[in-house]
């Protein structure tokens, strides 16, 4: 993969823009496929795994040798946190609407923040707290309105997928938090190899568990897998890497509230679901207080690296040679 020959070519702001479209697909793959949850996001994480196999041992074969074994525990642990927010976030989207599961699980920042206040003593500005209240304020409008409004065709257990998809959020930023100072010393590539092997083994011991097979899925499904690997994995988190690496990471984080937008409008056309109004209504109000963390937390970012990306986002530069150097 040549990234010199692409960061002539593609201009990064509609690059950022067609990522965001490939990401906001994810939502409604996972509705249109029949297998249970945590097959979804097996065969998801093991596809982009086997994409990028190829890149990592050919070219990074040096640096993935190079890392210490207390970075892959790291990388690892990363990795399973990782795994878990696919889990209950596919979950999720079985029992709540497209728009109140995909805005909720953006809610990753805020609980970032709060991690990082209680476990890394991290300053919390007024700016961050002030974000996170009103969050907190338009994801309990949604609840109290679907609590109100009762089940829908789209949302047969509105409050179970609600709940469930902050659990997502939750586990996402574990995964960020967990990852944090790796992914400013070891470029994109080594560290996504780590992280979505131990992601996949983690999905494949939870598919076990569960008794869910993994073979038999009609022709279909597979190809949905496929879909969801080639869509929000490679043409969306990945362009999304490579566009840190030439716009401000503030405009990067924030470009991705847009995800539940346009989640919404596809679950509108696609799937014909119709969001209710208190859903509409607290959803802004929540990416509202999202955005205001987001941008807070890069303004009290002293190194500026970005490093509350997205799930599936992790921080380094694809043609970065050494692993120690930070990137946006």
């Amino acid at each position: 993969m040549d990234f010199a020959a692409i960061d002539e070519r593609v201009p990064p702001l509609p690059a950022l823009a067609v990522a965001v479209v490939a990401v906001s697909t994810s939502a409604i793959l996972v509705r249109y496929s029949d297998a249970p949850s945590v097959v979804k996001g097996l065969y998801r994480v093991l596809f982009t795994t086997a994409l990028l196999a190829p890149l990592a041992v050919t070219r990074y074969r040096d640096q993935l040798a190079r890392l210490r074994p207390r970075d892959v525990v790291v990388a690892v642990a990363s990795g399973l946190a990782l795994a878990a927010h696919f889990a209950v976030w596919f979950e999720s989207l079985e029992h709540t609407s497209v728009a109140a599961s995909v805005t909720l699980v953006q809610a990753q920042p805020m609980f970032v923040a709060v991690g990082a206040w209680a476990l890394l003593d991290e300053r919390v500005s007024r700016r961050t707290v002030a974000g996170i209240l009103v969050a907190v304020g338009g994801m309990v409008a949604m609840s109290a309105g679907d609590l109100l409004g009762g089940a829908t065709a789209a949302a047969p257990r509105p409050l179970l997928g609600n709940g469930l998809a902050l659990v997502g959020a939750v586990a996402a930023a574990g995964y960020v938090l967990a990852g944090r100072s790796l992914r400013r010393r070891v470029a994109l590539v080594p560290y996504v190899t780590v992280v979505y092997t131990a992601c996949t083994a983690g999905l494949l011991v939870a598919t076990l568990a569960g008794g869910h097979a993994l073979t038999g899925y009609p022709t279909h499904e597979w190809l949905l897998f496929l879909a969801m690997a080639l869509g929000p994995g490679l043409f969306g988190h990945t362009v999304i890497n490579w566009a840190l690496a030439h716009v401000e990471s503030s405009v990067v984080s924030v470009s991705l509230l847009g995800e539940p937008l346009v989640s919404t409008l596809f679950a509108f056309v696609l799937l014909a679901e119709v969001p209710a109004p208190w859903t509409l209504a607290g959803g802004v109000i929540a990416l509202v207080g999202i955005a205001i963390t987001v941008e807070a937390r890069e303004d009290d970012d002293p190194a500026g690296d970005g490093s509350d990306a997205a799930p599936g986002d992790p921080i380094g530069d694809p043609e970065d040679a050494e692993p120690t150097t930070p990137t946006d």
